[in-house]
């Protein structure tokens, strides 16, 4: 199969879909790919290094999408390229369509073969793809909210951690999952008080035995949160609704009961963000003030730290990457319900159930399609 690999073109997104490494793993597979030039500069990866893999290189993503059979991305396709998309061309990439319905109707429209990396779902339940960007983003997290506290940055002047014989702040974070337990054990680790809510009492029980002493993992419900936010000098929300939008669980009222310069996160902003005053923002100008909160809510936040998102995530997209190559998507979508569950958007018909919810559209099962 032909494989394009683009630059990233979204605002300050610095990752590749693919490192050299993974390139030659493709290549020994039988594939040819092509490789936008300077795709990989960001994450420090050079063309010379994609050439030696077996790549060749491209200047611009006309060349990739016009000679490409699936094109790979970081990012969702962005404006400037919905018309170089083919009927018919796999795009296989991060989506979530449920957070844009412009990018949802740009997709049927171009009926192109939409597979999304955040939908992709293994027999246990767990996200691989997704898996990789939410440990990166839940650690960054509690980075970017140590930072944005002090007072320099128009925080509360505090130091998460404490020292001895001061009281460490308090973090609570929203959701149990991956970029929460993530988040979680960050913030213990730096010393603060963390407070860690799901709905899940499995999960709880689970994160009970794991987490360390300074971890009081908790039943969420809105009286909780409520509670817990007049305490929290840092709330990080880490919900998340297999491919629909994120429930909102800090209202604009909330943030009248919290401590002024107190920071929040909404590492959930992919999927439209899970604090009614949230509004995504870039590593360029990533903060924002509502009513003396600061609020940290970058749509993006892997993307600080190319190079280790590049290999953690062509560590899990390269296997998947490989069998559609190898197999076609049809083929892929009937022998793994992995794939089948990435398929969101094919031939015009939108094929995943949280999406076509979200904006109120028809619903296709993948099976009629395929059949």
């Amino acid at each position: 199969m032909k494989v394009g690999i683009l630059k990233e073109i979204k605002i300050e997104e610095s990752r590749v879909c693919m490192t050299p490494a993974g390139t030659e793993i493709m290549v020994q597979n039988g594939h040819q790919i092509l490789v936008e030039k300077s795709a990989g500069v960001g994450s420090g990866f050079t063309d010379e290094e994609y050439i030696a893999a077996g790549a060749k290189i491209t200047d611009g993503p006309a060349e990739v999408y016009a000679w490409a059979e699936m094109i790979m991305h970081v990012k969702e396709p962005q404006p400037e390229e919905y018309e170089m998309i083919r009927e018919g061309q796999i795009i296989f990439t991060y989506f979530h369509f449920a957070a844009s319905e412009e990018l949802t109707l740009a997709m049927i429209a171009r009926k192109a073969v939409c597979i999304a990396y955040e939908t992709i779902k293994d027999d246990d339940g767990t996200l691989p793809l997704l898996t990789p960007m939410s440990e990166v983003a839940g650690r960054m997290a509690v980075q970017e909210a140590a930072k944005y506290v002090e007072r320099a940055q128009g925080g509360r002047g505090l130091l998460l951690g404490g020292v001895p014989g001061v009281d460490p702040g308090t973090v609570l974070v929203l959701g149990g999952g991956v970029v929460g337990t993530h988040a979680a054990q960050m913030a213990c680790g730096l010393g603060a008080k963390v407070y860690l809510l799901d709905t899940s009492l499995p999960r709880l029980r689970y994160l009970s035995e794991i987490m360390p002493k300074n971890c009081v993992p908790l039943m969420s419900s809105p009286a909780k949160i409520r509670e817990l936010v007049e305490q929290a000098d840092v709330v990080i929300g880490a919900v998340l609704l297999h491919g629909a939008k994120a429930p909102k669980l800090i209202t604009r009222a909330m943030l009248g009961t919290m401590k002024p310069g107190a920071v929040i996160v909404d590492v959930a902003i992919d999927q439209g963000g899970c604090f009614e005053t949230s509004k995504a923002t870039t590593h360029k100008d990533p903060i924002y003030e509502v009513d003396g909160i600061i609020h940290y809510c970058v749509a993006n936040m892997p993307g600080a730290v190319p190079l280790t998102s590049t290999m953690a995530l062509t560590n899990a997209t390269l296997p998947f990457a490989v069998s559609l190559a190898n197999k076609g998507w049809k083929r892929s979508v009937k022998e793994s319900l992995a794939m089948k569950e990435g398929l969101n958007i094919v031939e015009g018909k939108i094929t995943y159930q949280g999406v076509a919810e979200a904006f109120n559209m028809e619903y296709v099962s993948v099976d009629t399609i395929v059949a």
